[in-house]
């Protein structure tokens, strides 16, 4: 697939030349074969790539084994990278980005990136090195040991993990330990029922985690959409226990997290008091140090709205699930481990707040000097029709943003992708890769 852009970053119809160029195919057919003849078809014509991105949808679970080895018969690129997807995202020829969630879907994605490292990895299952160690055993897994200087800089990181590796978290947080340059964005395969894994990496299936280290001329701008807006005032948390929090403060006023809900609750409208029964979230606070290394809200969640922090910086706040409420006490268990002085405030979702949301992030990211290439998404399985009432609704916002860019992707068990410096593992959310030139490059 092509697509103009302004001066030598062009992506022509005809054969592509010695340029950067992106060629993007989406097949729905049920039959592996076909779908693959479809793609190929798309893509005729097309030069080697140096980088082919594959996302499949579960209904060819069983066939996988046979994808990469069919797609190689027809296509050329040096490096393979992709995984099994509860949905599939992606953009035919001459045709708007579709989200495919309840069907068959191929998306092949090619890319031609001159200037570009690139380092894939794979990772097996198994233990992982220490945290608390040092991060050459970190750096090992990605590539050898006469390059760590060069892995430990790199600018991007693409991660897709087998929902059967055990330690995602661990992961995650390893990887920000060994590249803390590197923006990572990315997300979890799909469970399925079949007897092989879930990734695509070269020429095989496999386990654990793989992915690709992007630096050089090439970098992946991150955009991430939690979907949520505030409800009630930013509270401390003045006690928490390992991931539940029983006391909260607003200035001078204390009370259990219940009792400031039930206080929130009043000056609500019928449709939020609704909308809280099913769609009720907490955001936890980041680190102010931690947004400045990051650039602000923009890499991001959007603005809270709420008054700021002490050094005038934006409170940047991580979306997560409320777990369990303990009525004897108002305390509430979330998601993610909780300790005293960190900032929270009550957050809801719904599909008009997550489509403005995302529209004000991609139009901050539109406004950036560097024309994308491709955008990259993964959303998660409970953003699409279930969250915006109807098909499209991630893609749609940025075919309004960004007109004819090609978008493509994968529905996820878990998103990944940084807030507030650090990169996180998201639910509800749709983590976006903007593939752009770099100046410096």
């Amino acid at each position: 697939m092509a697509f103009p852009l302004p001066g030598w970053l062009g992506r022509g119809l005809g054969s592509p030349g010695p340029g950067p160029w992106c060629r993007t195919a989406l097949a729905t057919d049920v039959s592996l074969e076909t779908a693959v003849a479809s793609v190929a078809a798309q893509l005729r014509g097309t030069g080697a790539a140096d980088l082919a991105l594959v996302f499949v949808s579960a209904s060819y679970a069983s066939d996988l084994p046979r994808l990469l080895p069919l797609l190689q018969e027809r296509l050329r690129a040096r490096h393979w990278l992709g995984c099994l997807a509860g949905g599939v995202i992606g953009t035919a020829p001459q045709a708007a980005p579709r989200e495919l969630e309840q069907e068959a879907g191929l998306s092949v994605t090619l890319l031609r990136l001159p200037g570009a490292r690139l380092q894939p990895f794979a990772i097996q299952p198994g233990t992982l090195p220490d945290l608390d160690g040092p991060a050459d055993p970190w750096l090992a897994l990605l590539g050898p040991d006469d390059q760590a200087a060069a892995l430990a800089a790199s600018r991007s990181m693409l991660l897709l993990i087998d929902p059967g590796f055990a330690g995602i978290n661990d992961l995650i947080s390893g990887l920000d330990y060994a590249c803390p340059a590197a923006t990572k964005v990315g997300g979890i395969a799909c469970p399925h029922s079949a007897s092989s894994s879930s990734l695509l990496f070269e020429q095989q299936v496999c386990g654990g985690a793989v992915g690709c280290l992007i630096d050089g001329a090439w970098s992946l701008d991150p955009v991430v959409a939690q979907g949520c807006r505030p409800i009630g005032p930013v509270f401390e948390v003045e006690e928490a226990q390992r991931n539940v929090v029983l006391r909260l403060s607003c200035g001078e006023r204390q009370s259990t997290p219940v009792a400031a809900l039930q206080a929130i609750l009043t000056d609500l409208s019928a449709e939020e008091r609704e909308l809280v029964k099913h769609s009720l979230f907490l955001g936890v606070g980041r680190d102010n140090v931690l947004l400045e290394a990051s650039g602000g809200a923009a890499s991001g969640s959007v603005d809270s709205g709420s008054e700021g922090t002490a050094d005038g910086a934006p409170p940047t706040f991580l979306v997560r699930n409320l777990l369990g409420v303990d009525p004897r006490n108002g305390a509430v268990a979330v998601a993610e481990r909780m300790r005293v002085g960190q900032q929270v405030q009550f957050q809801l979702r719904d599909g008009t707040t997550s489509r403005q949301e995302l529209e004000l992030l991609l139009r901050r990211q539109r406004g950036r000097p560097a024309e994308p290439l491709v955008a990259l998404l993964f959303a998660c399985l409970g953003r699409g029709q279930g969250l915006y009432g109807g098909p499209d609704g991630d893609v749609t916002v940025a075919r309004e943003v960004f007109g004819t860019l090609p978008v493509a992707g994968a529905f996820c068990n878990g998103e990944i992708g940084p807030v507030g410096g650090s990169t996180h593992l998201h639910g509800y959310t749709a983590s976006w890769a903007f593939l752009v030139p770099n100046n410096d490059g």
